[in-house]
């Protein structure tokens, strides 16, 4: 669903992702892990057609990023860890936007809207404008704009923060069952144990360069995903020294 190859992204002579290579398949829950400023939030921008990158390739069902962007975009939905909403909006007026870019019908627009809106407690505040909603509530309305046209891939950049609880357990139940119908998520969080209990698939990324990828067995194996990463973090550091 989502393959990267060999992407490197420079900044001013500095790799902020160096020769990363991934492949996240239909049906998994792919985490990435790493510290701030090893890369994470360049590749999922790259990822997302945000970002040009200047080696690499990245494909979306098969389809280049660099080459055919929006049809890449069709098929996803991207959540920044700080959702950049239109606050002049009303959060019924900017989940009908969304809904008119990715060209949903009324019908299908205002039964996915009533649906979510009602699961993440919102229904009553779409009629606010955007400005008046506190981080956690815009959170929401990024969450439920991401969903509206049941993207095939889902890219989120901490998408826990600012999440209560119960939000944060249906956001999960909505992960997996987007993977159940053959979709497929790649996010990035420093909530280990999430990932750990959440993700088939987990990669750590150190200075921009991967140094550890694959199911959550292979990566943890009989230690806890804390202590895998702290032990690979300080051997990175080391080789580096």
């Amino acid at each position: 669903m989502l393959r990267i190859e060999n992407l490197t992204k420079t900044y001013g002579g500095k790799k902020a992702v160096d020769h990363l290579s991934l492949h996240i398949r239909p049906g998994e829950i792919y985490g990435f892990i790493g510290h701030n400023g090893a890369g994470k939030t360049t590749t999922i921008k790259s990822c997302c057609g945000i970002l040009q990158f200047d080696e690499g390739e990245i494909y979306v069902d098969g389809v280049s990023v660099r080459r055919r962007p929006l049809e890449c975009k069709a098929n996803m939905a991207y959540i920044p860890d700080n959702p950049d909403l239109y606050e002049f909006m009303t959060g019924i007026q900017y989940l009908n936007f969304i809904a008119d870019i990715f060209g949903v019908g009324s019908q299908e627009r205002g039964s996915k809207i009533h649906r979510y809106a009602g699961l993440f407690e919102l229904t009553g505040d779409l009629g606010q404008p955007v400005s008046s909603y506190s981080h956690g509530m815009k959170q929401k309305l990024a969450i439920i704009s991401a969903l509206i046209h049941e993207p095939k891939l889902l890219i989120m950049d901490e998408p826990f923060v600012g999440l209560d609880p119960s939000a944060s357990h249906l956001l999960k139940e909505i992960m997996r069952d987007i993977c159940g119908r053959g979709g497929a998520i790649f996010f990035s969080t420093h909530v280990l144990e999430v990932a750990e209990k959440l993700c088939d698939k987990v990669a750590i990324i150190k200075n921009g360069k991967l140094i550890k990828s694959g199911t959550m067995e292979e990566v943890r194996g009989d230690a806890s995903l804390e202590d895998v990463f702290l032990e690979l973090e300080e051997d990175h550091a080391q080789n580096i020294i």
